[in-house]
C-alpha cells in the first residue's frame, strides 16, 4: 500500500509541510509506504491545451502527453492507493504550483461524453489540506469554501473519494516583529500556534490513517 503526499507550498518545513508529514505518519501507522513530494522542486507547467489526452485512438488518450518532471509523478499516482494534496491559500485558492499540478492531474481523466467511461481503473482515496492566514469567519466571508468544494468535487468524481481539512489562522512568520504585519496580533497568533495547531496536526494524522485504512480494505 502506497500513499503519496504533494506539497504545494514553496516552504518545505512550515505549516503545509508539517501537516502533510503528520498525515503521512498517520498513513504509516496503518502500514502504508509513504512519500512526500515537493512540487516547487519540479520543473513543469499547467495544461497546455494540446488535447492529446482526448484524441480518438491517440497513444496519449486518457493520459497527459507533456513530457517533463510531472510525467513519472502522474504515472506513480495511478499506481498509488491514496494521495494527499496540501497547499497554502493564495488569493482565495490553492497556490499556482498546486493549481498547475491539478490541471495536469485531473484533465486527462475528464471525458466529454454523456455517459463517460471510467479511465482510472481503480479507486484512489484522496485528501486535501489547505492552510491559510485567514480566520474561519474571514474564510467564510470571502467565499473561499466554494473554491475548495469545487476541487473536492472533481477529485471525488475522478478518483472516487475525497475529503478536505481546512487549517485557518495559521502562524505565518517565525518572528512577526521583522515584517510589516500590524494587521495581526502576534501574541494571539503565537497562542493559536501553541494551542490549536497541534489539534490540526492530529486531524491531519487521522486523515492519513483513514485514507490508508480505506485503501487497505
Amino acid at each position: 500500500m502506497k500513499i503519496l503526499a504533494f506539497n504545494g507550498s514553496p516552504r518545505k518545513e512550515w505549516n503545509t509541510a508539517i501537516l502533510l508529514n503528520k498525515a503521512l505518519e498517520g498513513a504509516a501507522s496503518q502500514g502504508a509506504e509513504t512519500e512526500l513530494i515537493h512540487l516547487y522542486d519540479l520543473n513543469y507547467k499547467g495544461c497546455i491545451s494540446c488535447f492529446a489526452c482526448k484524441m480518438k485512438g491517440g497513444k496519449s488518450y486518457g493520459k497527459c502527453a507533456v513530457k517533463d518532471d510531472l510525467t513519472p509523478i502522474l504515472k506513480s499516482i495511478e499506481e498509488a492507493d491514496g494521495i494527499i494534496l496540501g497547499s497554502p491559500v493564495y488569493f482565495g485558492t490553492a497556490s499556482a504550483e498546486m493549481r498547475a499540478f491539478m490541471e495536469r492531474l485531473l484533465y486527462p481523466y475528464v471525458v466529454y461524453e454523456a455517459e463517460p467511461p471510467a479511465l482510472l481503473k481503480k479507486r484512489i482515496y484522496t485528501g486535501f489540506i489547505y492552510t491559510m492566514g485567514a480566520t474561519e469567519s474571514q474564510m467564510s466571508q470571502l467565499g473561499y469554501e466554494q473554491h475548495f468544494k469545487f476541487s473536492e468535487m472533481f477529485m471525488e468524481h475522478i478518483f472516487g473519494s475525497s475529503e478536505t481539512l481546512l487549517v485557518t489562522d495559521t502562524y505565518q512568520f517565525d518572528d512577526y516583529s521583522k515584517y510589516v504585519s500590524t494587521l495581526f496580533n502576534a501574541d494571539e497568533k503565537a497562542r493559536r500556534r501553541e494551542e490549536v495547531f497541534p489539534i490540526d496536526c492530529q486531524k491531519a494524522f487521522e486523515m492519513g490513517a483513514r485514507i490508508a485504512k480505506q485503501s487497505n480494505i
